[in-house]
């Protein structure tokens, strides 16, 4: 039976086709994300401390530039140790980091506490390349983009819940916030030593006849992986598709509440516009992934921009009525159940000896973004005002052509190679990061 004859994925196939594993690893995601304090509140409790909002700033900077590298670092780790030793090593190593913080927040420390911050944001993000190469390795190849949507799912519920936890928590003690942060990721690193595989990634496996390979050539292995990646140009137009995307993505919870503000709204249509917005996505992604999986994946993508594109541009229309901010909500976060799922799953698509640099490479992308997005975002709302949006519209719509062009000409990378391989059996793989 070819993949074309297999019936339509639903959700309920794809919860029964997950494995134990796999439930585990997204159990401790969820878990991990449920204490994930440090980036939202930071400044807040940095500010509270008595520092200034410069030092805060700085902070925060810091944290990020760790997350960075952090993805990046992680992705090598997990090439060279296994999925769950990063895991684990991630997990314990942010522990200590994340409950110190509150020792460290003192006007005469701050080079050490930036330090930390720069560290904790280090390891805080190194789990996420070995979690999603996990993800990969575990899930049957036909459940790969549902795979991915659940792990947003887990996520974003985690997002979502957070911030409640977070405002019970901040009534009994601020220093109190960080600890529970310490304690949640000391459990996820529990969780993943007792409950993952122990077995290294498949590209971990050596060739049974092939030598041990000396520090240099391994060296050597990882610069010619990033050296196709550099030159495979549909894989760096996704790249550039995830950066612009993710720019326009945040102005929703940064320059967003500038407008509602600006335009004489209460902060609570805020508020509903996050609720709505997570209610929407942890309830109906799963469902809207099942449908998107039956049409090819640049078409989804494409779409997906386009849709978010909409509710982008409905924002620069909240100046006369607020009716506009909710309805560009509903469309932005529609743009983002239909694109997301295969734009997350897009990395893994590639072969497991460099699957693990690829998805650490999409992640840095997305955090340098996510770093540099808000500071553009206030510089250039301040500018343009309600012109702002139709510049993130055309931004986002870019974002969306360069998605469709990268993951289309992969797609049809693959199926001639397919093709070639039915025809010619002993025909070697086509190599990994062909130019396009």
């Amino acid at each position: 039976m070819t993949d074309d004859d297999k019936p339509p994925i639903g959700v309920l196939d794809t919860l029964r086709a997950t494995p134990t594993t796999v439930r585990y690893l997204l159990g401790g995601v969820l878990v991990n994300q449920l204490g994930a304090f440090v980036q939202t509140f930071l400044v807040l409790y940095l500010t509270h401390r008595g520092m200034s909002g410069g030092t805060a700033g700085l902070a925060l900077a810091a944290y990020s530039l760790g997350t960075v590298f952090g993805t990046v670092l992680g992705g090598e780790i997990t090439h060279r140790l296994g999925a769950r030793t990063t895991i684990v090593a991630a997990m314990a190593g942010s522990a200590p980091l994340v409950a110190v913080l509150p020792l460290l927040a003192r006007p005469g420390r701050v080079p050490v506490l930036l330090a930390a911050i720069a560290l904790a944001g280090l390891f805080a993000q190194a789990y996420r390349p070995a979690a999603s190469v996990l993800l990969s390795d575990l899930m049957p190849e036909r459940y790969q983009v549902m795979a991915f949507s659940m792990m947003r799912i887990a996520l974003n519920t985690g997002a979502a819940l957070a911030p409640l936890i977070a405002a019970a928590v901040i009534l009994l003690d601020w220093d109190l916030l960080f600890w529970l942060d310490g304690a949640t990721t000391l459990v996820y690193a529990l969780l993943a030593y007792r409950l993952l595989p122990r077995h290294a990634a498949p590209e971990q496996a050596p060739e049974p006849a092939a030598a041990p390979r000396t520090r240099a050539e391994r060296r050597s292995g990882g610069r010619a992986a990033y050296g196709l990646m550099l030159r495979d140009r549909a894989y760096l137009a996704y790249l550039a598709a995830v950066v612009l995307g993710t720019v326009a993505y945040v102005q929703s919870s940064i320059s967003l509440p500038l407008e509602i503000v600006h335009d004489g709204y209460p902060t609570w249509l805020y508020s509903a516009v996050l609720t709505a917005s997570s209610l929407v996505l942890i309830t109906c992604e799963l469902k809207i992934t099942a449908y998107i999986t039956r049409i090819p994946t640049h078409l989804a993508v494409g779409v997906g921009h386009l849709v978010n594109s909409v509710g982008l541009a409905a924002y620069g229309l909240a100046v006369h009525s607020g009716a506009f901010v909710l309805f560009g909500a509903v469309l932005a976060v529609s743009g983002l159940m239909i694109a997301g799922p295969s734009m997350f799953a897009h990395p893994a698509t590639f072969p497991a000896g460099s699957k693990a640099r690829y998805l650490a490479t999409m992640q840095a992308a997305a955090g340098l973004a996510s770093a540099v997005g808000p500071l553009f975002g206030v510089w250039a709302w301040t500018h343009l005002h309600a012109g702002f949006w139709v510049l993130m519209a055309l931004v986002n719509g870019l974002a969306g052509v360069l998605a469709l062009l990268g993951t289309k000409h992969r797609a049809d990378r693959a199926d001639r190679a397919d093709r070639t391989d039915t025809a010619r059996p002993d025909t070697a793989p086509e190599p990994v990061g062909e130019t396009a």
